[in-house]
């Protein structure tokens, strides 16, 4: 396995041809099955499902190694053209988190700051986003191949489920082509407290907000999705205007 000589993979190396690298490309799909929900202290939270997709040409692969008792630094692992080439490993400043995530489901080792949920103020009129006002707490993700990418292969599992052995001094996570990791409103941190507002306001769902997975694409890594604050399911149509 070769490393990339600089002590820091460019942001653009996916892009670079004369690498030869072949690179994964992370999307959010739409925020869905939205619901606000009332804490027993009377905060309003905003509920919502999300995936990260891999719609690159390669899988997106961590490889992590002990720092601390808590961390990991990680590095990508990246296929290269031709068998001849091999694979490249990526410094590219990931880091792996040991995250508690409630009494019934345990601890993990997953990626940290792997997306964000942000909520901006919007104009109703036109739609355009002014301030961003809230953002949520759910950050690290296990990356692991839970869902099929809708209408493609039906190809195997490569990386399972993150580990939950604290004491490993190496993990891999990933997720490959056509793939997604994801988790359902009800999992804990999948919220943005909206707890006074009232109005018109648009989710955008961000992955790998800190760049620090190379893709093919850095452009393309939102899903937005405007509502009219409180949010109410029944409503015939909970968007702005």
């Amino acid at each position: 396995m070769l490393p990339l000589t600089t002590a820091q993979a460019p942001v653009d190396a996916c892009r670079n041809p004369a690498l030869q690298l072949v690179c994964p490309n992370l999307r959010m799909a739409p925020p869905y099955d939205l619901r606000e929900v009332a804490t027993p202290a009377g905060r309003r939270l905003l509920q919502m499902g999300n995936r990260i997709v891999n719609v690159g040409p390669g899988p997106a692969e961590l490889r992590g190694t002990r720092v601390s008792e808590y961390e990991m630094d990680a590095r990508q692992i990246v296929r290269r053209r031709g068998s001849a080439f091999g694979r490249a490993s990526l410094a590219t400043g990931a880091k792996l988190a040991w995250k508690y995530v409630d009494r019934r489901r345990g601890d993990f080792w997953k990626l940290a700051n792997a997306a964000r949920f942000e909520l901006w103020s919007t104009e109703p009129a036109t739609g355009t986003r002014v301030a961003l006002v809230r953002t949520g707490p759910k950050l690290d993700y296990c990356l692991r191949d839970l869902f099929r990418r809708a209408g493609t292969h039906t190809g195997h599992v490569v990386y399972p489920a993150c580990s939950q052995k604290r004491y490993r001094r190496n993990v891999t996570l990933g997720i490959s082509v056509d793939w997604a990791d994801g988790y359902p409103a009800k999992y804990p941190e999948n919220w943005i407290d909206v707890t006074g507002l009232a109005g018109c306001f648009t989710i955008v769902q961000r992955a790998d907000p800190l760049n620090v997975i190379r893709e093919t694409d850095e452009a393309d890594n939102t899903a937005s999705l405007t509502v009219r604050l409180p949010y109410s399911a029944s409503r015939r149509s909970p968007r702005c205007p």
